[in-house]
């Protein structure tokens, strides 16, 4: 069996930044993926058969999420930012071990913030505190040869 702390595919956080803007470590990144939309068509006069035709691509939204910390305050500041308008960006996702390795990084274009979720607060008993940011994007963008994402 292979030592888990060794394996290069298990990550401890993702490091974001937005057009350069450093947000700080998550530690939880979910919904990095894509589909192709299908059209089906049916032909006429055969029953038996129906045509899927690739359309476009669909991205998910990206949901961020860690414990509430110090970075969180970069994150407000980033929406604070964005009061005037709020425009597309270029961001970057990478997974990094315990050690500060490198595993796998992703770069989005067109990323928009869709929502930011604070902590709850209550008295029902000691909880870790979190905070959760979405981004929609419009698709991956590959990066150059030794640009480090």
């Amino acid at each position: 069996m292979p030592d888990l702390t060794t394996d290069p595919a298990v990550t401890v956080c993702f490091v974001v930044t937005v057009d350069g803007r450093d947000l700080g470590a998550f530690t939880s990144c979910d919904g990095l993926g894509c589909q192709v939309l299908v059209q089906e068509f049916e032909e006429g006069g055969n029953p038996f058969f129906v045509h899927q035709l690739a359309g476009r691509l669909k991205y998910t939204n990206i949901k961020l999420t860690r414990p509430i910390n110090r970075d969180s305050e970069k994150v407000a500041a980033w929406f604070a930012s964005m009061a005037v308008s709020v425009g597309r960006a270029t961001a970057h996702i990478v997974a990094m071990t315990a050690e500060g390795r490198r595993v796998a990084a992703w770069s989005l274009a067109g990323v928009i913030p869709v929502r930011w979720t604070g902590p709850q607060f209550g008295v029902d008993g000691a909880k870790v505190a979190t905070e959760t940011v979405e981004l929609a994007h419009h698709g991956f963008v590959l990066d150059p040869p030794g640009s480090g994402f």
